[in-house]
C-alpha cells in the first residue's frame, strides 16, 4: 500500500540535526549514539531508506524556522526573522540537494503529482531506489519577512502554508497562545489566496483559527492535527474546529506524537508504552474524524515523526517510519474497506492536491 505522509520535518533533521537522511536509521542513531545536546538523539525514526522500506512515497516536507519572541520560552527559535529566513533557506538548498542526487522528486502540480504515484504504484524492483516524492510546505510563516515575498516562494516550488507554529507568531498565533489574526496575518492570506497555495490550519489558535477561515477563499487542510475530544489540549482541534474543516474540503493528517494520542501525558515523565499509545490509538484519532465526517473521505496521514522527538514520543509499535505500513492492517481490523483503506492510506491527499494543484 502507498503511503501519504502529510508531514515530516525532513530539512530541519538534515540541517539542524546534521542527519544525513540518506543513511538507514540504525546508522543515524550509531553517529549520536554520544550526543546529548537534545533529547531524541539516538532516538531518530525517519530516514529515505526507511521512507521506501515502508512504502512511504510521497510525503508533504516543511520548510520552518520560527521567531523567538521571547528569549525564555521553552519552545527555541530564531532571534530575527532574517536570521529564521536565511535558516529555510539552508533547508530548500538541502531538498535541491536531494532532488539533484535522485533522492527526492519535487511536487509542484498535477502532472508532476501523477508521475510520482505512478511511479510508485508500479512494482518494486530490487536493486532500483525510487525517488521519494514531496510536496513543499512552510510549517509558521515567521521566515517570510513580507507577505509580497510568497511570490518567491511559490517560484521555488512551497506549496503549502501553516501561519503559525508555537506561540504567538510574526502572522498568527499559535499552539498555547490566542489572540485575533493580525493586519500582516489577513495580508498574507491574501497573498496566499492570489497564488491558490494550501493553507494549513494546523497549530493555529481558536481565535486566528476561526479569522483564517473567514479570511481565506482557498483551499485548506490540516496537515497533522488529532481530535480534542480525545485528548483535551488545544494543540489538537475540536470537533467543532474538525467539521468546519471538513466543510472545507480539507483533509486531515492524523499525528503521530505520543502527548498528541494519550490524555494526560506528563512531558519527561510519560512512555509511550506506560501510556499504551500505539499506532492503534493513532487509528482512534483516524476513526473519530471519519464518524464526524460520516465519510472516510477526509482523513489521512500527517505522522511528524522526527519533529523534534523520536522513539521516546513515537507510538511504542513504531521503532522506524518503516512501520507504518502496519496501518492498513488496522484500519482493515476495524471494517473500513479496501477502498476506504486505500483513500485514508494516500488517495484523499492525492485527490485534494488534484483539485487544488
Amino acid at each position: 500500500m502507498l503511503l501519504f505522509d502529510a508531514h515530516l520535518d525532513l530539512a530541519m533533521n538534515a540541517i539542524e540535526w546534521n542527519r544525513d537522511l540518506r543513511q538507514p536509521v540504525a546508522a543515524i542513531r550509531e553517529s549520536e549514539s554520544r550526543m546529548t545536546d537534545k533529547r531524541d538523539r539516538g532516538n531518530n525514526t525517519v530516514s529515505l531508506p526507511a521512507m521506501r522500506a515502508g512504502h512511504v512515497g510521497l510525503c508533504v516536507a516543511t520548510l520552518i524556522a520560527r521567531v523567538e519572541h521571547d528569549a525564555y520560552s521553552p519552545v527555541q527559535g530564531w532571534r530575527s526573522q532574517e536570521q529564521a529566513f536565511a535558516i529555510t533557506q539552508a533547508q530548500r538548498a538541502w531538498y535541491q540537494c536531494m532532488e539533484d542526487c535522485g533522492e527526492m522528486v519535487l511536487i509542484s502540480d498535477r502532472a508532476s503529482l501523477a508521475d510520482a504515484v505512478s511511479l510508485w504504484s508500479e512494482p518494486m524492483v530490487d536493486g532500483v531506489k525510487r525517488p521519494v516524492g514531496f510536496l513543499l510546505s512552510l510549517e509558521g510563516a515567521d521566515s517570510i519577512l513580507n507577505p509580497d515575498q510568497l511570490h518567491s516562494a511559490w517560484e521555488s516550488g512551497l506549496r503549502a502554508l501553516g501561519p503559525a507554529h508555537y506561540g504567538p507568531g510574526v502572522y498568527a498565533f499559535g499552539t498555547d497562545s490566542d489572540g485575533p489574526l493580525s493586519h500582516r496575518g489577513k495580508q498574507l492570506l491574501q497573498a496566499m489566496s492570489e497564488l491558490r497555495m494550501i493553507l494549513d490550519a494546523t497549530h493555529l489558535s481558536d481565535q486566528c483559527f476561526r479569522d483564517a477561515l473567514e479570511a481565506f477563499d482557498g483551499p485548506v487542510w490540516a496537515s497533522h492535527q488529532n481530535c480534542r475530544s480525545l485528548v483535551p489540549h488545544n494543540r489538537q482541534f475540536s470537533d467543532e474546529q474538525l467539521k468546519a474543516l471538513v466543510e472545507r474540503g480539507a483533509v486531515i493528517g492524523a499525528a503521530m506524537d505520543a502527548w498528541m494520542l494519550k490524555p494526560n501525558w506528563v512531558r519527561g515523565e510519560s512512555t509511550p508504552t506506560g501510556m499504551n499509545a500505539s499506532l492503534s490509538t493513532v487509528v482512534d484519532h483516524i476513526d473519530h474524524v471519519c464518524q464526524l465526517a460520516g465519510t472516510d473521505r477526509h482523513s489521512g496521514i500527517g505522522s511528524d515523526l522526527d519533529g523534534a522527538f523520536g522513539t521516546e514520543q513515537s507510538p511504542l509499535d513504531v521503532d522506524s517510519i518503516t512501520d507504518l505500513k502496519t496501518i492498513p492492517g488496522l484500519l482493515s481490523d476495524r471494517g473500513y474497506t479496501a477502498a476506504a483503506v486505500e483513500r485514508i492510506c494516500h488517495g484523499n491527499f492525492v485527490q485534494f492536491l488534484n483539485t487544488n494543484l
